[in-house]
């Protein structure tokens, strides 16, 4: 498992390391019933705080990415409220484009990078 952090960013680490995650299962650098490592394990080998990486793995399973096992720890299990996870989408979609729109970036360029990601994710195993 690859994650990069960019502890420059203005972006709290714990969403960094969510978000890393989460293109990680649209990559299918993780599948359905991977275990994700530790929270100490990562947190040693990115170089982060324990709570940091458990923060991350909170986000992840209150959004529905994981689930915590006993036994093994956090597990990758997809959550798959279709409507709900739409619902989010919008949303965050609402914003992003907003931003787009207050630096002229064309619906036409929107789309493309849409289709050029979604190609990135397809073709990695997300259907």
């Amino acid at each position: 498992m690859i994650i990069e952090i960019d502890f420059n960013s203005g972006e709290a680490l714990y969403l960094q390391l969510r978000n890393q995650i989460i293109m990680g299962i649209a990559t299918a650098q993780f599948h359905e019933g991977d275990s994700l490592p530790s929270v100490r394990q990562l947190a040693d080998t990115i170089g982060i705080n324990m709570h940091t990486v458990n923060k991350a793995y909170t986000v992840l399973k209150q959004e529905g990415y994981v689930k915590v096992d006993r036994r093994r720890g956090a597990v990758i299990a997809l959550d798959t409220d279709r409507i709900q996870a739409m619902e989010e989408v919008r949303r965050e979609l609402k914003v992003l484009l907003a931003k787009s729109s207050c630096k002229n970036i064309s619906r036409e360029e929107i789309h493309e990078l849409i289709d050029e990601i979604y190609d990135d994710y397809n073709n990695g195993g997300l259907n």
